[in-house]
């Protein structure tokens, strides 16, 4: 990453976020992800959501899913988290890394097109 006059140039990595209504569903897209390089980690947490749906306020424990990729790989990842979500709207949604460690989204960039061993 460079700056160029104290403006950031955004990095080529994401975070894509989707949460999931149980955790078995979730773990197995977290896995699916990683196993297919399109992640090259994805972090999974409990959250308690508030919604709008169908014209009715609503509640739900979720999973959260943060998935570190590039932007190079997202549609591929938005077309694996819709083959196996059961929600029939789920949250996909991908914040650019503006900053963080060069090592650090090194890996990511490496775990996301290296060949599998």
């Amino acid at each position: 990453m460079v700056d160029h006059g104290g403006v950031p140039v955004l990095s080529d990595c994401v975070v894509l976020m989707c949460a999931v209504g149980e955790r078995d569903e979730a773990e197995a897209i977290a896995a699916a992800l990683v196993a297919a390089r399109l992640a090259a980690c994805v972090q999974l947490m409990p959250v308690d959501s508030v919604y709008r749906w169908e014209g009715k306020t609503e509640r739900a424990s979720e999973v959260m899913l943060h998935a570190k990729t590039t932007r190079d790989r997202l549609a591929e990842a938005e077309a694996l988290i819709k083959a196996r979500h059961s929600y029939a709207l789920p949250e996909i949604i991908a914040v650019p890394i503006v900053g963080g460690s060069a090592e650090y989204l090194a890996w990511v960039r490496a775990a996301v097109t290296q060949e599998p061993a």
